[in-house]
């Protein structure tokens, strides 16, 4: 439906483009500025008329690695995620094309990432995605990880995740839920004493 867009729109620029990415400035080349501009609000303002990109055969992207804005551009024509098949590598890469996808406005391919990242919440990964969630502000996957923290902490700590903590503002959040959880026990532990005396002294 994007693409259809295109047909008749003589706002639309023509050609290709090859985008320099990194620091190396690795190259992605021959790249549709037409159906760029399709599928991205983004795009579309950059190469729009009076824009120096319009016609610039070449534009560097600094901000982005080689994999991850690969990824972006083949979403953007396949409309198909590919964030690799190593667990630790797509958790990665999940992150960095959520934030592309933001950058460059393209909603669904950001709510794919999401839906990706809060799949892959376990042992090893809850306290580097706690972390990443709240620098996000991703409510939805910070609750997430903050209960599996709690539930499952000793695979957690087995993994190597508590090591892997760095933001004090998430450390003092695990501290506080480690409490309420200790709270809440010590509260069953006291109502389940206090039954345990009625039931004695009804026996007596």
């Amino acid at each position: 439906a994007d693409f259809a867009t295109t047909r008749g729109d003589a706002s639309l620029p023509q050609g290709m483009v090859t985008f320099l990415v990194g620091d190396d400035e690795e190259r992605i080349e021959h790249v549709s500025k037409n159906n760029l501009c399709a599928r991205s609000v983004v795009f579309r303002t950059m190469f729009g008329i009076g824009m120096k990109e319009r016609d610039a055969a070449e534009v560097t992207v600094p901000h982005a690695d080689l994999a991850t804005f690969t990824a972006l551009v083949d979403y953007l024509f396949a409309d198909e995620l590919d964030l690799g098949e190593e667990e630790g590598g797509r958790v990665q890469r999940a992150l960095a094309l959520r934030q592309l996808a933001q950058m460059y406005q393209v909603p669904r391919l950001e709510l794919l990432c999401a839906q990706a990242l809060q799949e892959s919440v376990g042992p090893a990964s809850a306290v580097p995605l706690l972390e990443a969630a709240h620098t996000m502000g991703d409510g939805r996957l910070l609750a997430q990880c903050r209960r599996f923290v709690a539930d499952h902490a000793a695979e957690v700590r087995a993994s190597g995740g508590v090591e892997q903590l760095r933001d004090f503002g998430v450390a003092k959040g695990l501290l506080g839920d480690a409490l309420d959880q200790v709270a809440e026990l010590k509260g069953t532990v006291a109502a389940r004493d206090a039954e345990l005396e009625k039931v004695r002294a009804e026996v007596a």
